[in-house]
């Protein structure tokens, strides 16, 4: 559940609790203005950074909640008040949770919107560690009985669906693309769909070079351009992480998502269209 959907349970709930809200920040900080935490008597949500600052902030939250009269601002230099080594500084907001209207909140843009093909063991293992990143998911496959039960966070969809490669047309322009189903023909099928559209920011495939060496081959002979096919990322995850064990390669692959996140965010969308039909 994320911080929005669990303060509007706590304000349905009537709970007593405290908004704790970077307001403001200037140099290097923690968490960046817009940042929320929610506190009550026994528990906490969210974080505004963790470490000493948060620490004082919840112990703040907290005397509020018992009603001392202190101020519902502060202004904090981390270096020269809380002996933390950021340098910059955050102003702090406290409102009780029923006067913040959670509702109203501004939704934060994911990270980035992936089509994920394949729910097999790697899949699976992808999908767990995504159910904690502020992303959306489209997970396809054409076999429902491989979709765990398990899995419920609302931003990621499971789509059952035949032929799946015509799912590449539903996703958003600049969509992260991950290609790791139980065939290498589907596997070409959803690489060439992906690669006629163009306008991916991210496009993974599962494999060795030896397989991105095939798949070059055929692609190059349906016509693709050599600048095309270089954006293909295959073996996917960030280097230096041996292991072929599925949780192994779902932490490179995701790292690789996040790191082409930042990076995706400072570039235009690229369009580029194969020769051929």
């Amino acid at each position: 559940m994320n911080l929005q959907a669990a303060a509007l349970q706590w304000l349905a709930e009537g709970r007593a609790a405290i908004v704790v809200e970077v307001c403001g920040h200037r140099g290097s900080v923690p968490r960046e203005t817009g940042t929320r935490m929610l506190v009550d008597a026994r528990h906490v949500l969210g974080t505004i950074g963790g470490g000493h600052l948060e620490l004082q902030a919840i112990e703040h939250a907290r005397r509020l909640l018992r009603g001392e009269a202190l101020r519902g601002e502060q202004q904090l230099a981390l270096g020269p008040t809380l002996g933390q080594c950021c340098g910059g500084a955050v102003r702090l907001r406290y409102r009780p949770l029923a006067d913040t209207e959670p509702a109203s909140w501004p939704a934060a843009a994911p990270r980035f919107a992936l089509q994920l093909y394949g729910a097999g063991h790697v899949g699976r293992a992808i999908v767990r560690l995504l159910e904690g990143i502020h992303c959306r998911v489209s997970w396809i496959d054409a076999r429902e009985s491989e979709f765990p039960p398990e899995c419920d966070a609302p931003h990621i969809e499971r789509v059952c669906a035949e032929p799946v490669e015509a799912e590449v047309a539903q996703a958003p322009p600049g969509a992260f693309y991950l290609v790791l189903t139980h065939s290498h023909a589907l596997d070409l099928a959803i690489t060439e769909a992906i690669l006629k559209r163009g306008d991916f920011a991210y496009l993974g495939l599962i494999g060795s070079r030896t397989k991105r060496a095939r798949f070059m081959h055929r692609l190059e002979a349906r016509g693709f351009a050599p600048d095309t096919l270089a954006r293909l990322t295959c073996p996917i995850g960030v280097p230096g992480i041996a292991g072929k064990e599925p949780e192994v390669i779902a932490v490179a692959v995701v790292a690789q998502l996040l790191q082409q996140s930042s990076q995706a965010a400072t570039r235009p969308v690229k369009v580029s269209l194969a020769s051929s039909d």
